[in-house]
């Protein structure tokens, strides 16, 4: 007898009819469509094959999850581990694909795990800015009897312009509690009272502690094998991008970026091969119709873990950057 999920569980669950419903309102990179409508769109296709029919220069920032080099399935592909020298390829042909789509002043994130991060970072270089490397740590991952839990992963912040490109840094403060209070002539010095405790907003780091991978009692969660949290890419949408800016994502999975982006008033281009993923993203997309929160983030900061605001989960209100 099939075990009947708790009522507490959230993981969006779609039906074989559904998902051939989404997929079918997909874009599609030969379609009727043409390059002129793609904005706000979930293409169904390879990437590879579609970036080049994509237009140039539209894209204020580039988000990209690539497969890491791991041996995975993802829907109905396998991914196969390569060596060295085939994921470096691997990547310097996905670089050159999407490098045509980029404004002049575009920014660009790359998410790895630590044994991609050492190729990705040297490809980067060759050919955009590096600005920063961002460590997550996502808590979840298995133990190792004979060597290190893995539960890092980086982010490469690159730009295509040294100097010229949007970084919001009043935008990503982060809200921390203040453990020892420290007062001047009775007064808080620089931090703030409330009625739960002291705290303080401060300027985001580039290791981030306070973001959990979606689980199954979040609204967010889907089947995806390596689906990213909204709170991760709402802090690099609104860093990196201005309200109607266009986000674009050659490998959108379960279209984690695309939500964030439509709840965070930016547009969208998000390519996925797997018709299932597809369905996904534009399951979710619907849903941010009519619930614009995304956990952690409210009234314009990101909180720690396990705070009053990731504990209300930012209500129902749109969130404005």
């Amino acid at each position: 007898m099939k075990k009947r999920p708790s009522a507490r569980n959230k993981t969006i669950a779609l039906t074989e009819n559904e998902i051939k419903r989404y997929a079918e309102s997909c874009a599609s990179p030969l379609g009727a469509e043409g390059k002129g409508d793609i904005i706000n769109r979930i293409i169904c296709g390879d990437a590879f094959e579609v970036l080049p029919l994509l237009p140039g220069n539209f894209a204020d920032l580039l988000i990209v999850d690539p497969p890491y080099n791991l041996n995975k399935t993802y829907g109905n592909t396998l991914f196969k581990k390569m060596d060295y020298g085939e994921y470096a390829a691997f990547t310097r042909k996905w670089l050159e694909a999407v490098r045509p789509a980029l404004k002049r002043n575009a920014a660009i994130y790359v998410c790895s795990d630590w044994k991609t991060s050492i190729i990705i970072g040297d490809i980067l270089a060759d050919s955009f800015t590096i600005q920063n490397r961002i460590t997550w740590q996502r808590e979840k991952g298995r133990g190792a009897a004979r060597n290190w839990k893995n539960s890092m992963e980086d982010i490469w912040f690159a730009t295509v312009s040294p100097k010229e490109f949007t970084f919001n840094v009043d935008k990503v403060k982060m809200r921390r509690r203040v453990i020892a209070p420290y007062r001047v002539d009775g007064q808080p010095k620089d931090w703030r009272e409330s009625e739960n405790g002291p705290f303080r907003d401060t300027f985001p780091s580039n290791f981030w502690d306070d973001i959990s991978i979606p689980y199954w009692s979040m609204p967010e969660n889907t089947g995806h094998p390596a689906q990213k949290p909204e709170k991760l890419l709402a802090r690099l949408i609104l860093a990196s991008s201005n309200a109607g800016d266009v986000i674009l994502d050659p490998f959108a999975g379960s279209g984690t970026s695309a939500v964030a982006a439509k709840k965070l008033g930016r547009r969208f281009v998000g390519i996925e091969r797997e018709a299932k993923y597809c369905a996904y993203a534009l399951k979710r997309l619907e849903m941010a119709e009519k619930s614009q929160g995304i956990q952690g983030y409210a009234d314009g900061v990101f909180w720690e873990r396990n705070t009053l605001a990731l504990q209300r989960q930012a209500g129902d209100k749109p969130k404005t950057a």
